[in-house]
């Protein structure tokens, strides 16, 4: 179901075709914002991270060990690119988790 066949269900309110476009856009506009996304509670966004770290975690230790085992340049260059993604994701995976328990600590 849409935006729009939603509204044609609730017959006790009648907006205006601009109204409804007015309307449509903010709620747009909202779901593009991060800060009111995380303040109402995306989850989405955190298990999309967790599953972003397991797999560059994964990826990066079995490119690691090809690369050792068969000593091949390409593998040991994929290891160096994919090292430090890996790592940025943990670190941002950690402060998220450690500003929400903070947050939750304190409330």
């Amino acid at each position: 179901m849409d935006d729009w066949e939603m509204w044609e269900m609730h017959d006790e309110v009648r907006l205006s075709l601009r109204e409804r476009l007015v309307l449509l856009q903010i709620e747009t506009d909202l779901r593009q914002d991060r800060r009111f996304a995380h303040r109402m509670g995306d989850g989405h966004r955190r298990a999309w991270l967790h599953v972003a770290v397991l797999l560059l975690g994964i990826a990066s230790a079995f490119v690691a060990v090809m690369g050792i085992r068969t000593s091949d340049p390409a593998l040991l260059c994929c290891f160096a690119l994919l090292w430090p993604l890996t790592v940025l994701q943990a670190v941002r995976l950690l402060r998220r988790t450690a500003r929400l328990r903070s947050h939750t600590g304190n409330g």
